[in-house]
């Protein structure tokens, strides 16, 4: 490929402990061919490895999100294991395969926010929409299945009937809709990573230990069970109170400062 086609898809930009990361193919509607993916998937390995960046946000550049998979490109792509779009430095964005990214994510979604859009959702923490956004999880329309964690999440985050009411017609719904099925947390008008970013930044100024430790002990009780993740209580909240930011906090606490964490 040549050309245009060698610019990246995904561009990254810190704000501080935040990293930006931006879907920019917008002349596809971002829709994900093979290298997207691939550095969708680095800047995941990124923002978990680098211990100075506390929260991801994902938007996109243009006036859609994503329309799906570019499927000229990763159709021919996907074998018998399924498709490999995570390079050695990356991790799985939909947590799908291997480790997941220890640091919560939000994203910004608006205008198409199609199939992996709906997934990326689902396997983020916290999701903004703009009110004009629109969703599909269309997959059966295209004769495949989603296959980056709807048929996981999207029954256990919106119940049963609604799960399959939009997965097995492919139909699509507003941002209204969404918001009625949980998987987006806020509407608002107009572009919405303000609102995103300002969101992020609030959960960059908490101790990203306390941060890491909630994410995770919540992910075990999702994936293992309430009682798996209640015997990890005492170790998680043993280890946090022996750390240098619970000191920090306890003296910002007694002065009525706000406290500057270290994550350490």
């Amino acid at each position: 490929m040549t050309g245009h086609d060698d610019r990246p898809r995904v561009t990254v930009e810190r704000d501080g402990a935040v990293l930006l990361i931006g879907l920019d193919r917008p002349e596809k509607r971002n829709a994900a061919d093979l290298r997207l993916l691939r550095e969708l998937a680095s800047a995941y390995g990124e923002l978990h490895r680098d211990p100075a960046l506390r929260v991801g946000v994902v938007h996109a550049h243009g006036e859609h999100f994503s329309a799906g998979l570019d499927l000229a490109d990763i159709g021919p792509r996907v074998g018998p294991q399924g498709l490999d779009a995570v390079p050695d430095d990356g991790l799985d964005p939909w947590g799908v395969r291997g480790e997941r990214c220890a640091k919560p994510v939000v994203l910004a979604l608006k205008g198409v926010s199609f199939t992996l859009s709906i997934e990326l959702a689902l396997a983020s923490e916290i999701a903004i929409a703009s009110a004009d956004a629109r969703f599909a999880q269309l997959e059966v329309s295209r004769a495949i299945l989603p296959f980056g964690g709807a048929t996981l999440r999207f029954p256990a985050r919106s119940g049963w009937g609604d799960a399959m009411r939009w997965m097995l017609t492919g139909d699509e719904f507003d941002a209204a809709e969404a918001l009625r099925l949980g998987l987006v947390q806020e509407v608002v008008d107009g572009d919405p990573l303000p609102r995103t970013l300002e969101l992020a930044r609030r959960i960059a100024e908490q101790a990203p230990l306390a941060v890491q430790a909630t994410l995770r002990n919540a992910r075990i009780a999702a994936a293992q069970g309430e009682r798996t993740a209640a015997g990890a209580l005492p170790g998680e909240l043993a280890e946090l109170m022996a750390s240098e930011d619970a000191r920090i906090g306890v003296e910002a606490f007694l002065r009525r400062e706000r406290a500057e964490y270290l994550g350490r």
